[in-house]
Parts: structure tokens; C-alpha cells; sequence
């Protein structure tokens, strides 16, 4: 916060929020009906969307990498300063257009941003004070590590580190951990390590994890990069690579659990690119209870087949499995049709949104065909069979290097898709995409309305930085009508987004112990933080609060120790 002076307690009003949303027609627009409707932002973003970030200062940090050659967002000046001419040499040389650049929400506008080593394929974690990390990629940006401080003032860029990762990271995952701002860093192609940031001692160096070397098809481009990892709320690490998962100890270094191999054939990380979430925690068995979704990918030999051109059907399966406890079982069931390199992600209803990828072959150069135009919904406590639904399809294809967020407002920011490794604009099956889309999910109609919480505000009780764990905390928010069912108050960690796996991501459901309601319909619920940084590593997250299903704008909340 910026004014401490005096401040016990800080109301974080959302009424000119609301009030944007309503004007831009994000709420209370129609959604074409049960299966939502789709909304384009812009035509241009300048840059492909091959990795992708929400800020808490509402901006969208997107980025490709810089191996592409020229970008549609041409530089007047390179960042050293030289001015960019047009000669041939400048018009195709990489440092004069951006490979970067920040997506204003509210004014719609793009600013470029600072790259100076490659960042393909890379990964990333937003760390405690809102700062997102971002780690590797490919040749002289394998081992670089590189931060971004959003900013109110257009200022702000990427800074890169001069310490340096221990081992080459293309390909690989990161997950921000319990303990202050220490984030783990796991595989990578051809690299069956993993390591943590930031270095405490100059000393520090990589530790090697046979268990990727094991899920490693060699002929097959890995089957196990961008593994999925999952932080379970006994503070261990869930990791998932190819078929096989573990239950990890970092502080020990030591394999706790195997768990049993997902059924059926085929395999779920990149090339084949399925896609993974931790289910929603619940504070009604105090998060104890972890289950992870696993979804899709591609079929045995797609990768080896694609490129000879031929792309096979890719997988319909998903799996769910509780990983606390002591038993684990794979329950498996199909999505309405086959999907790889699509993105799984949780909507503050809880529900699971599968959106984006190909019906058929894997990721990769061309590698793939017949884009998957409608997304999916889920919903998990529904009965078995009944879980799945087809929303509203859309008319662009986004395969290989797009992706997706969810937005404060609801809605589902959708960018990308470049199976080229140039950007192309035709003669090409699929050519490059810079247009922006949102897709407006079903709960963000006009008819929904009168339900949904509007106004909400968050008063920090004993510090103006956050809420430390545990702790309780007020949130007030207007509600026409008496709720007819209990009101439930989600929060969530916007997670980074690249190749189909969202990292990071996590969404709580929190206790209320006490709501009051007066008789012009404002309401106070009083809430109970998680218990423990375990539960949710430090940072910032968007509370929403929820009434018979229909969310309300969310609001950003920061989780931090005592």
C-alpha cells in the first residue's frame, strides 16, 4: 500500500470497477444462453501470446520469444537506443520489435516491452509482493532468470538477473513454494533436474531427480516437459510427468509416494500437451483434502508420425485422483471429444474450463490439425456422466503456443497460436494469431443480475499489507434480495500460462464465520484466512464472492506471513 500512515484498517472499494465493467458490457451482457458467448478485444496484439500473466495491477504481461524473427509490433528505436531504419538488415533484425508487451484491461492498449535474451519456451511464478519470476528458454535465455514489477505508471519492464539458473531450462515448470518467496524449478529438455530461486549461497547448485529421466521418451521429443506440478497442502510437491506421478519431498530431496500410473495409452506432457489442475481446496475438511484433473493429450507416436504429416486422434480420457491420504486410484472418465495443447482453468464458480488446442497430433512445429473451437466445461461435484458440457464454439483456431486466463471480471482472455516458427499470415493451414478474444462465460448475463454481489469491499483488520494466516477479515458487498442459499467466498491464484499448463494455479474456498445484512441489502461476512502458507504460498489472490453460482467481480487480496 502506498499511504501506511495511520491505516488499522483499508477499504478496497470496487465500485468503479463495477462501474467499467457495466459500461464495457463485460457484466450484465447477454451470453448467448447457457453456453456463453465470445467477445473480440483487439485485432493486433503486436506480439504472440506464447506465455501469458495477470498482473495485480490489471495488466496482462505477454510474451513470445525472440527466435521468431520480426513481430507485428515494430521498434523505432532499439533498446541500446539505435534508431531502427528501414534498410533491409533493421527491418529484419529481432531488436527492432518488441517480443513483449503489457495488455491494459481497462483501455484495451498495448505497450512494448524489454526482452534481451530468448524466452521461448520458458516458465514463470508470481512471487509474494506481486513481482512475477520468469525463468529460462532457449539458447542464450536457457539459464537467465528475469523479473517484472507491475507498475501504475507505464514504467515498468523486465529486468533480467545476473545470477544465473545451475542447469539449462527450456521446457521446463515452476511452482512458488510455502516458504517466503522461494519458488522450485523442475526438468527441462534433456535435463532431468531440478532447483530453486533465488540462490541463497553461491554454492547453491541443481539436484538430480531420476524420475524424469525415467518418464523420458527419448524418440518421442520427452512425453515429460512442462511436468505439472501441484503444491498439496501438507506442503510436499505433487509432479506429473508423461504417465506417472510422484509425491515429492524437496526439503529432503526424497520421493515420499508413487502413485499409481494413469490407464490407458498415449501420454499427457509435452509434445503431447495435455493439461492438469488441483481441484478446488475446501476449508469444510480444512484443505486437506487434494485431488488433482488431469485431462487429454496425445496419442502414443503422435509426435514421431506429425512429422511425416500425419496427425492422429488425440485423447479423449481424464483422470481425477486424491493424492492426500493413503489411497489413490485414477477415476477416469472422457471429455465430449479428443483434445491436446488446450488449457484447463478454474472459474471462481469452482467449475473447470477446458478451452483452446487440436483435436489431432501433438505440439510442435505444424504438428497438429483440426483446432478444437468449443471449449469445455466441468463440474466436478456433479455425478458421474453429467459433469461434462459444450459451450459456445469459437471461429479462430488457437493451437501450438496459445493460451488463456481468467480475468478479475470473469471473463476468459484468450490470445495466441503461431504453429509457425516465423510469424506467417498465409499460405498456411493454420497462420500466425495476434487477435485478442474474451470468451463471456454463461454467468455474466444480463439476467443474471439481480443475483450477483455487487460492490465488494475488503478491510484488512491489522495491517494495510495483507492478511497473514489465519487471521480474520471483513468483506462487504451489496446483494438486492436476502440470498436464498449460503453465499461462498472464493480466493484464487492467477496462475502463468504457457504450452497448457497454467502454473501455479490454485483456487480456496474459505470459511465464514459470521454475515450480517441490513436492511438496504449491504452484507459483512466475516472471513478466516487459510491456515497456512502450505494451504496458499504468500501473494496476491482474487477474492470473489459467489451467490447461487453467480460470481461477482473479484478483488485483489494479498496472503502474507506474521
Amino acid at each position: 500500500m502506498e499511504d501506511k500512515k495511520n491505516l488499522l484498517s483499508i477499504i478496497i472499494p470496487a465500485v468503479f470497477a463495477l462501474l467499467h465493467f457495466v459500461v464495457s458490457g463485460a457484466v450484465g451482457a447477454s451470453s448467448g444462453g447457457r453456453k456463453g458467448t465470445w467477445q473480440l478485444l483487439r485485432q493486433n496484439t503486436g506480439v504472440v501470446a506464447m506465455h501469458m500473466a495477470l498482473t495485480n495491477r490489471n495488466t496482462v504481461i505477454i510474451f513470445d520469444q525472440t527466435g521468431a524473427g520480426p513481430s507485428r509490433y515494430r521498434l523505432r528505436r532499439r533498446y541500446s537506443g539505435k534508431r531502427c531504419t528501414r534498410a533491409r538488415e533493421d527491418l529484419e533484425d529481432w531488436s527492432c520489435y518488441a517480443h513483449s508487451v503489457e495488455y491494459n484491461i481497462d483501455g484495451h492498449n498495448v505497450r512494448s516491452l524489454r526482452l534481451d535474451t530468448d524466452t521461448w519456451c520458458s516458465s514463470g511464478t508470481f512471487l509474494s509482493n506481486g513481482t512475477l519470476l520468469q525463468t529460462g528458454g532457449h539458447g542464450s535465455g536457457s539459464q537467465k532468470v528475469r523479473y517484472f514489477s507491475p507498475c501504475s505508471n507505464g514504467q515498468c519492464n523486465w529486468r533480467q538477473s545476473k545470477r544465473s539458473l545451475s542447469d539449462d531450462r527450456w521446457y521446463a515448470s515452476n511452482q512458488l513454494l510455502p516458504e517466503n518467496d522461494r519458488v522450485i524449478v523442475v526438468g527441462g529438455r534433456r535435463v532431468f533436474s531440478y532447483e530453486f530461486v533465488p540462490k541463497l549461497h553461491s554454492s547453491d547448485r541443481s539436484f538430480n531427480l531420476p524420475f524424469l529421466r525415467k518418464t523420458n521418451n527419448k524418440n518421442a521429443g520427452g512425453n515429460n516437459l512442462y511436468p505439472f506440478l501441484h503444491l498439496s497442502s501438507d506442503g510436499n510437491l505433487f509432479i506429473f510427468a508423461n504417465r506417472d506421478s510422484i509425491l515429492f519431498n524437496y526439503r529432503q530431496h526424497k520421493v515420499i509416494k508413487t502413485f499409481p500410473r494413469i490407464p490407458g495409452g498415449g501420454s499427457r506432457n509435452y509434445p503431447s500437451s495435455g493439461s492438469s489442475v488441483i481441484l478446488p481446496l475446501n476449508h469444510e475438511d480444512r484443505f486437506r483434502k487434494v485431488e488433482v484433473m488431469v485431462c487429454g493429450g496425445a496419442a502414443s507416436g503422435a509426435y514421431e508420425v506429425a512429422e511425416r504429416g500425419t496427425f492422429l486422434k488425440a485423447l479423449s480420457s481424464c483422470g481425477r485422483m486424491v493424492i492426500s491420504g493413503n489411497r489413490h486410484k485414477w477415476k477416469m472418465e472422457n471429455m465430449p471429444g479428443p483434445r491436446t495443447m488446450h488449457d484447463m482453468l478454474i472459474l471462481p464458480t469452482g467449475h473447470i474450463l477446458i478451452i483452446n488446442g487440436a483435436k489431432r497430433g501433438c505440439a510442435g512445429w505444424n504438428n497438429a490439425a483440426t483446432p478444437s473451437l468449443q471449449p469445455y466445461l466441468y463440474k466436478p461435484k456433479k455425478t458421474l456422466g453429467k459433469r461434462f458440457s459444450v459451450l459456445k464454439s469459437t471461429k479462430i483456431a488457437r493451437m501450438y503456443h496459445s493460451s488463456a486466463l481468467v480475468l478479475p471480471d470473469g471473463r476468459i482472455l484468450v490470445a495466441g497460436g503461431n504453429p509457425n516458427n516465423r510469424y506467417i499470415f498465409r499460405n498456411v493451414s493454420y497462420p500466425t494469431e495476434l487477435r485478442l478474444q474474451a470468451f463471456i462465460p454463461n454467468y455474466m448475463d444480463r439476467q443474471y443480475h439481480h443475483l450477483r454481489p455487487g460492490n465488494v469491499s475488503i478491510k484488512y483488520r491489522s495491517s494495510s499489507d495483507g492478511i497473514a494466516y489465519g487471521e480474520e477479515f471483513a468483506v462487504q458487498f451489496w446483494l438486492g434480495r436476502r440470498p436464498s442459499k449460503e453465499v461462498e467466498y472464493s480466493v484464487y491464484a492467477p496462475p502463468f500460462t504457457t504450452h497448457s499448463i497454467s502454473m501455479n494455479q490454485r483456487l480456496l474456498k474459505l470459511r465464514s464465520k459470521n454475515t450480517v445484512r441490513d436492511k438496504g441489502g449491504w452484507m459483512v461476512a466475516v472471513l478466516e484466512a487459510p491456515p497456512s502458507p502450505n494451504v496458499a504460498p504468500p501473494g496476491y489472490y482474487l477474492l470473489t464472492v459467489v451467490n447461487e453460482g453467480i460470481p461477482s467481480l473479484s478483488q485483489w487480496i494479498r496472503f502474507i506471513h506474521a
